[in-house]
């Protein structure tokens, strides 16, 4: 299936009417501006009804207009520099309140990954990642932080975690070498998309390891050498990424996996508790918060 939108839209551009090659010339001159227009305004913008854009997408193979849209700000998110970035972000919340419009749009992007997600390939990567003799996750750049949080707690609960948060390719294949078909890697990236995550993944995937993509959509280069794909809505296109959806999804994958092996996640926490306690990692005051909780909740 052809995914590219200027690749569909060359394909399709002899059998365009009139119409609908003004609409075609527009979007490959001006996606970044078409992307964030309704049908009617890019109709009115070109010369030629709403009613002709949405036929235009349907064209295409999209299921609708917005559908289109979508594909038109894929592409944004590819090719933007972050000065450009910043000025879409600018016209898309203009007068309105920054917190409330970014917050909103964090709501609906944690919306929207619900519906998108494949629960089957959710459900397929947690026995993936229980099964694997050594976990691998791999982040760079702004992402590092989400492969450290999850990092962190998948090392709690297996004790065989690897995260890899290198840009150098030299360092990358030293600490992915020894990945066989035994093992698991979490690749993480989203716009604008690592080439070093994309290569490290490609790189697993050919050792034979089960390779799990946490990426923004099915258009993301992570996809093709991935055998699960977990897609986390990230559309804010500013300087900014919003990784707000992805690490609830994280936040989803840490759980499951706690539930897949409770027994020993509760052996596990249950001897750092000792630790904790013997070493005094928590402060008295919260410790006794703690104990205060816990007789309330008998």
């Amino acid at each position: 299936m052809i995914k590219h939108l200027l690749t569909r839209i060359e394909m399709n551009m002899s059998t365009f009417s009139k119409g609908q090659k003004r609409i075609a010339s527009y979007i490959e001159e001006h996606y970044d501006k078409a992307a964030y227009m309704t049908a009617f305004r890019l109709g009115e913008t070109v010369g030629v009804s709403e009613s002709t854009v949405v036929r235009f997408a349907s064209e295409l193979g999209y299921d609708g207009y917005p559908e289109l849209q979508k594909a038109m700000q894929e592409m944004i998110k590819e090719k933007l520099t972050s000065v450009q970035r910043i000025e879409v972000t600018e016209n898309r919340i203009g007068n309105n309140n920054v917190l409330t419009s970014v917050l909103n749009q964090d709501i609906e992007k944690i919306r929207r990954t619900i519906e998108d997600i494949s629960r089957e390939d959710f459900d397929n990567a947690i026995k993936s990642i229980s099964n694997a003799e050594h976990i691998y996750v791999f982040a760079v750049r702004s992402t590092s932080a989400l492969a450290n949080f999850l990092g962190y707690y998948l090392q709690l609960i297996y004790g065989n975690v690897q995260i890899i948060s290198t840009a150098s390719k030299s360092e990358m294949y030293e600490q992915l070498f020894r990945i066989s078909e035994r093992d698991a890697m979490i690749g993480i990236s989203f716009p604008r998309y690592s080439t070093t995550a994309v290569e490290a993944m490609e790189f697993a995937s050919e050792r034979g390891a089960d390779v799990i993509a946490i990426t923004d959509s099915m258009a993301s280069p992570l996809v093709e050498c991935s055998k699960y794909v977990l897609v986390a809505r990230s559309d804010m296109a500013s300087i900014v990424d919003s990784l707000v959806a992805p690490l609830s999804l994280i936040n989803a994958l840490i759980v499951a996996c706690v539930l897949a092996c409770k027994e020993q996640v509760e052996h596990t926490f249950a001897q750092l508790e000792e630790v904790w306690d013997k070493q005094g990692v928590y402060t008295r005051r919260e410790k006794e918060l703690y104990k205060d909780k816990d007789k309330t909740n008998v």
